[in-house]
């Protein structure tokens, strides 16, 4: 990166300050928008990297990232995949198998320290690791920026300590590593209230605790239905040659377009069977039997399949670096 970052960027702080879902009423206005931000993004920045989970909100940001570097003569930056050992394996596939089909280079973010502690110990989740036997930058983390006093922390993502060495640390070290300037992720104002706040470009620029960098966040005005409106009527249709072009919204499995198998669709076979959020396989479960598009998205929580959604711990969590 640059010396002089963020000097060299011409984008506003501001932009989205104050405003919600409702200010983009139609699926049209959120999509203008979310091309505006990624074109920015992908202009402004010398050295960007997109997040990508395999979930649909990270996958249609790929895709807005996808038909801007076209439609733009732009680069296609590298998606950076948080490895925390604990994914449905479904999940692995997605990504590798879209990975392919859309020549993406993929960094897999690992905290490799806790990993090599894990697979030499036999571990499973919900074991105990001894902070004592991790590497001094991992110690640092847990002792002096979360200020944990506990000897031990269990194997788990949905723990402060546990989520923070496996996702942040993992992505943050990978930032380093790579000199990324701008994230691009698919975080959306009404998924949790810690994001509430957010903006369009949000500065990350304290070196004490991640490297300096932006996050530029295209999807931020997407309320739950519009993501899967516009899977089904823009990222499918323009994904898959057979699928009919002006959409069409499959109620399972068994009800997709003649010539087409769910291999060919990028939404991950987590969402048919149920889920509405894919958080791990340990502490993720189904919301209801219908796939997610077709269940009651405004009287239910979207992460209610999750067994951790404390607001003052994803609060600490995001001032540390986590999405």
């Amino acid at each position: 990166m640059a010396d002089e970052f963020p000097d060299y960027l011409d984008v506003d702080y501001t932009d989205g300050e104050g405003e919600q879902p409702e200010d983009y009423p139609s699926l049209e206005h959120k999509v203008e928008k979310a091309i505006e931000v990624t074109k920015k993004g992908l202009e402004e920045y010398e050295n960007p990297a997109v997040m990508w989970t395999g979930g649909k909100d990270s996958t249609l940001t790929l895709y807005f990232i996808k038909e801007v570097a076209e439609r733009y003569d732009l680069e296609v930056p590298p998606a950076v995949f948080i490895d925390h050992y604990q994914h449905f394996q479904e999940i692995h596939d997605f990504v590798e198998h879209w990975a392919n089909e859309w020549d993406l280079d993929v960094i897999y973010a690992r905290n490799e320290d806790v990993g090599a502690y894990v697979d030499e110990h036999g571990l499973e989740p919900g074991d105990d690791i001894d902070i004592n036997a991790l590497s001094e930058h991992n110690q640092h983390h847990v002792r002096d920026l979360l200020e944990y006093e506990e000897d031990t922390f269990p194997f788990l993502l949905d723990t402060y300590v546990g989520n923070h060495l496996l996702k942040t640390v993992a992505l943050n070290d990978a930032l380093e590593e790579y000199d990324v300037d701008g994230v691009i992720s698919g975080v959306r104002w009404d998924e949790q209230e810690a994001r509430a706040d957010e903006t369009f470009f949000s500065p990350r620029h304290d070196p004490e605790i991640y490297p300096p960098h932006d996050r530029i966040q295209p999807i931020l005005h997407f309320d739950e239905p519009a993501v899967w409106d516009a899977f089904w009527y823009f990222v499918v249709p323009d994904t898959v040659e057979a699928y009919p072009d002006d959409g069409y919204v499959p109620q399972g499995f068994d009800d997709l377009p003649e010539g087409v198998e769910q291999d060919d669709i990028p939404v991950s076979p987590k969402y048919f069977e149920g889920f509405r959020s894919l958080g791990s396989e340990v502490s993720t479960k189904k919301s209801d039997q219908e796939p997610a598009w077709l269940q009651d998205m405004e009287n239910t929580t979207e992460r209610a399949g999750r067994a951790q959604d404390k607001e003052d711990l994803m609060e600490r969590l995001r001032d540390l670096g986590y999405m």
